[in-house]
């Protein structure tokens, strides 16, 4: 039985890349829509929020005005939201990109009573181009998707297992936590989220799920309930 009915799911731009750390990585594209596929099997509607940080960061563009570097950001989402359609609806999963900026040649403009009537409907849902306005990250459109569909929980898969007290690549005593409040997170300054992002997930009492994509099968076994990675409520 799945611990929850309606999920948001994160997946950084990096976690596609795999061992690369730039572009995609065709079996990382196909793990991740099988273990979508097995969710959906279990009756849980999904939506999903890709990165686009294995392609282009919007504050790390250099000589280049800050709007202008995130707008190219955005659509590297879109080519990654894209991409993960196609292995998706290659797994026989029925998939909507949305986009917060238009272009109706590759996608639906983001409408979210039809998002919600897709989700019912038993299709992912995967929205692209950030909020669709310079200096949110998608940290931020995920929270605010998720609040707008209704889901249950905030599934953020990453390349660490959890939060840490400090960064476990470079600190190897680095702390995991298993349990933290969103309190804990602001007043810490853990990198988990931007801040907005955990403000917004605080105001509307969205639970977050923090864990490693580098097992795919992990996300079968979050919706399953299983006690692993990091929750913040």
């Amino acid at each position: 039985m799945p611990a929850y009915k309606r999920v948001l799911l994160k997946i950084s731009g990096e976690a596609l890349s795999g061992d690369k750390g730039f572009g995609f990585d065709e079996e990382m594209l196909k793990s991740v829509a099988t273990s979508i596929k097995r969710i959906l099997d279990e009756g849980v509607e999904v939506a999903i929020v890709v990165g686009g940080g294995n392609f282009f960061r919007g504050r790390t563009g250099k000589n280049m005005d800050r709007a202008q570097a995130d707008y190219i950001g955005m659509l590297a989402t879109v080519m990654n939201s894209l991409a993960l359609q196609s292995y998706l609806e290659a797994e026989g999963v029925s998939t909507r990109v949305q986009t917060s900026i238009e272009m109706r040649q590759v996608a639906e403009p983001y409408i979210r009573r039809r998002a919600v009537r897709h989700l019912s409907r038993k299709r992912v849902v995967i929205f692209s181009a950030g909020t669709g306005s310079p200096f949110f990250s998608t940290d931020t459109a995920a929270a605010l998707r998720a609040v707008e569909i209704g889901a249950d929980v905030l599934l953020l898969a990453k390349n660490v297992d959890g939060v840490y007290d400090s960064d476990p690549a470079i600190n190897p005593n680095a702390k995991k936590y298993d349990k933290l409040t969103y309190m804990d997170v602001l007043s810490q300054n853990l990198k988990v989220m931007d801040l907005s992002a955990i403000t917004l997930c605080m105001d509307n009492k969205l639970p977050l799920y923090v864990f490693s994509l580098k097992n795919t099968d992990n996300m079968v076994r979050v919706i399953e309930g299983a006690n692993m990675g990091t929750v913040i409520s």
